[in-house]
């Protein structure tokens, strides 16, 4: 590549990075500080104002409600199912969310086949960084999913899960539109 198309990159790219320092106090990659969220998320038809960082992979059938935030680094694969995700949940970074896995075809050889099934998501849910959620689950409406969880289990409505398996660690509790994170109900 000609060195002066990659000088021209970087100028720009350095021009990018000290208005997103100087207006949102941040520094982003190169692809997620020149790519737009908001017009990537809607180019996959996800639901209105949802945003998606460049960063994030999208595989097979990926639904996302309204004002959901899909992080940076974020795996979602929808190749072995739909995958479905409500409205004003928040993806945190690192996230991957599978609707298949090889770990039987692996194991017979191949013989066997990948196994395959739907991941659903409910509203109002918050699922913590480099979480995995694996195929099959649903999980509820304003659920919490603990960073760094293994999530193989469906999860009710406002439970609060986390751990390797995760299990329930608490419950999301709502009155007069306060919401109260209880950890001492498990």
């Amino acid at each position: 590549m000609d060195d002066k198309i990659i000088e021209r990159i970087k100028y720009f790219y350095d021009l990018k990075d000290n208005e997103l320092i100087e207006i949102h106090n941040r520094s982003l990659p190169f692809q997620d500080s020149i790519m737009d969220r908001w017009e990537r998320a809607k180019k996959l038809n996800f639901g209105d104002a949802a945003s998606i960082y460049n960063s994030a992979f999208v595989f097979g059938e990926v639904k996302v409600g309204a004002n959901t935030w899909i992080g940076p680094n974020v795996m979602l694969d929808g190749s072995g199912g739909m995958l479905s995700i409500g409205t004003h949940c928040s993806i945190s970074t690192n996230v991957q969310i599978y609707t298949h896995d090889t770990v039987l075809k692996s194991l017979s050889g191949g013989r066997l086949p990948p196994r395959r099934g739907p991941v659903k998501i409910g509203d109002y849910c918050y699922i913590g960084s480099s979480s995995v959620i694996s195929l099959g689950v649903n999980i509820g409406n304003q659920c919490v999913i603990a960073a760094n969880s293994f999530v193989n289990r469906s999860v009710p409505d406002r439970w609060i899960v986390g751990g390797s398996p995760a299990v329930k660690i608490g419950t999301v509790k709502i009155k007069n539109d306060e919401i109260l994170l209880d950890y001492n109900d498990r």
